[in-house]
């Protein structure tokens, strides 16, 4: 249940970011009320896991989850640049993640 809580948490995270930019492009308040919703259950989420799952692993794989995803969501959302190099990248923090997930 732990694991599923770390990814719940990630994905919390990534909703987080993306209502960074949307918080700074339109300026409302309920992208602001969203912005906290999301950060508040990623951290309920990463609380939680962390009460089974070692720190240094948890935190590793929900910022991973969190950066890569961000990344992904920037550029399937927002055109950022899809150039391979930064696919490749990703795709290493990605598999940090899951070797992490591999070895607890």
């Amino acid at each position: 249940m732990a694991w599923i809580s770390l990814i719940f948490a990630g994905l919390c995270e990534m909703f987080g970011v993306a209502m960074i930019n949307k918080l700074h492009h339109d300026r409302k308040w309920h992208s602001f009320v969203l912005l906290l919703f999301g950060f508040g259950f990623s951290f309920i989420f990463l609380a939680y896991a962390m009460q089974t799952l070692p720190m240094g692993t948890a935190y590793a794989i929900w910022t991973g989850i969190g950066a890569s995803g961000g990344a992904i969501l920037g550029m399937t959302l927002y055109g950022e640049s899809k150039d391979w190099k930064r696919l490749v990248f990703i795709a290493m923090v990605l598999s940090a993640a899951v070797g992490l997930k591999l070895v607890s």
